[in-house]
């Protein structure tokens, strides 16, 4: 009998720290399952403010020396998907983005933070803007924890780049997927 209890609360423990370890984890205090007119690009055929929404991580892996950002629509009928934000070089010390950051002449990020052109051909945040009529499309917004400080890439570096250099400096990502139609 003590053994069976000795087990039972043994095997307690290891399920509760095996199952309790918290993941790196993205989250927004301002964006739900949909975006809204706030986050819609303001430009081809679109209207909206263009506002990134607010977004934090949390427990980023150990041995993360800096942070990037996506935002990519696999939804958008380009044959390649859409990237409608492109940030990196985020410093380690910071957890949380405040809505708004991605628009470079706010200056809402701190120094050194580059933001790259996206397939709008232009650099900072470019909202969900899917063609009328075609229905949901999904936007993932993912937060990289990086074991590199820089990835010695400007703002003028294309999306794929930056994609290929993410995959090679990766330890751990977490993401969020926003829906949006017109």
């Amino acid at each position: 009998m003590k053994t069976t209890n000795l087990i039972l609360v043994l095997s307690m423990i290891i399920s509760t720290t095996a199952f309790g370890q918290k993941t790196f984890t993205l989250k927004s205090k301002d964006l739900g399952g949909e975006a809204t007119k706030i986050n819609e690009f303001n430009g081809f055929g679109c209207s909206g403010k263009n506002q990134s929404p607010q977004l934090f991580w949390e427990n980023a892996p150990k041995g993360t020396k800096s942070f990037a950002i996506t935002m990519y629509d696999p939804d958008a009928p380009t044959g390649s998907g859409w990237w409608h934000w492109v940030m990196f070089d985020i410093p380690v010390s910071v957890n949380e983005l405040v809505a708004g950051a991605g628009n470079t002449e706010l200056n809402l990020t701190p120094k050194g933070v580059v933001q790259s052109i996206t397939d709008y051909g232009t650099t900072g945040y470019g909202g969900p803007c899917p063609p009328e009529s075609h229905g949901l499309h999904q936007y993932v917004i993912t937060v990289y924890a990086l074991k590199t400080e820089k990835l010695g890439l400007n703002e003028n570096t294309n999306p794929a780049v930056v994609g290929f250099n993410l995959w090679n400096h990766t330890l751990a990502k977490a993401s969020i997927v926003a829906y949006y139609k017109r």
